[in-house]
C-alpha cells in the first residue's frame, strides 16, 4: 500500500482532509493523453469570476486517466500550508500544489484547487487541479519561471514528506519544459513505482498545476494542464 497523507487547513473554519494516495498494481490508459506540450497562446486575460468555468469535469478527468470512479474529494478556493511536513521547504512547491509559501510575492488573487480520487481506501489514482489567477500576464510568467527553477534545482534529489498518519520519501526526475508548461515526474521510492506527473502551464494571466498519480502514469498531467487552457482560450 502506497499512502501520501496531507493535511488541508483553512483558517477561521476546520477544513482537514487526509488525502490518501494508495492503491493495487495498475496501467494509466486514459482517453486523449498528449504526447506534445503545447499551450494555446490565445487565452484571454482570466477575472477572477472565471476561474470555476475552466476547471476539468469530473468525467473528462475519468477519461484521461482511464477510470470511470474518480471523485471530487477537496474543493477550496484558498492556499494551504504544508511547508512544515517536507524535508526541504525549497522542493515545497514542486510536491504540493496551492501553497501559500510558494505563491507569496506573487500577486495572485484568485485559486481555485480540486482533488479527485476513488473513494475507496485503496484508491488506484490521485489526481489535482490548481488554477491560479493573477493581476496581469507578467506576474504570472514570472511564478512560472521562478518555478522552473526552482524544479530544476530540485530534480535529482529526494524529499521527505511527514504528516500525522505516513512518513514517506518522494524522487524528483527531471524537468520536461514544453511550449509554455514544463512537468517532471517524482516517484515514491519503495512503493513499486507509484508515481506523480506533476504539470505547471502558463499563459495570459493565469497559471494552472495538475498532478496526475498512480502505477503507469504518463502524460496525463500534461493533458489535464492543456484541457484547462483550451477551455480558457475558448471562453
Amino acid at each position: 500500500m502506497v499512502v501520501w497523507a496531507r493535511a488541508l487547513g483553512a483558517v477561521g473554519g476546520v477544513l482537514a482532509a487526509t488525502l490518501m494516495l494508495s492503491g493495487c498494481v495498475t496501467t494509466v490508459s486514459g482517453d486523449a493523453v498528449r504526447d506534445a506540450k503545447t499551450v494555446p497562446t490565445n487565452v484571454p486575460r482570466l477575472a477572477e469570476s472565471d476561474i470555476d468555468k475552466v476547471i476539468i469535469p469530473i468525467d473528462r478527468v475519468n477519461a484521461i486517466m482511464g477510470t470511470t470512479d474518480l471523485e471530487v474529494t477537496s474543493d477550496i478556493d484558498d492556499m494551504t500550508d504544508s511547508e512544515d511536513k517536507v524535508s526541504d521547504p525549497d522542493c515545497l512547491g514542486a510536491m504540493f500544489g496551492a501553497e501559500e509559501a510558494v505563491y507569496k510575492g506573487s500577486g495572485w488573487t484568485a485559486v481555485r484547487d480540486v482533488v479527485a480520487r476513488e473513494p475507496e481506501a485503496d484508491n488506484d489514482h490521485w489526481v489535482e487541479q490548481t488554477v491560479v489567477v493573477y493581476p496581469n500576464e507578467r506576474n504570472a510568467k514570472r511564478f512560472f519561471e521562478k518555478s522552473r527553477s526552482t524544479w530544476q534545482k530540485c530534480a535529482g534529489t529526494s524529499l521527505a514528506v511527514d504528516t500525522e498518519n505516513t512518513s514517506s520519501l518522494w524522487e524528483f526526475d527531471d524537468v520536461d519544459s514544453g511550449a509554455g508548461m514544463i512537468t517532471q515526474m517524482t516517484i515514491q521510492e519503495d512503493a513499486d513505482g507509484w508515481g506523480c506527473q506533476h504539470a505547471l502551464a502558463v499563459a495570459s494571466n493565469i497559471t494552472v498545476e495538475t498532478w496526475a498519480c498512480g502505477y503507469g502514469v504518463s502524460q496525463e498531467a500534461a493533458t489535464m494542464a492543456i484541457d484547462i487552457m483550451d477551455t480558457a482560450a475558448a471562453k
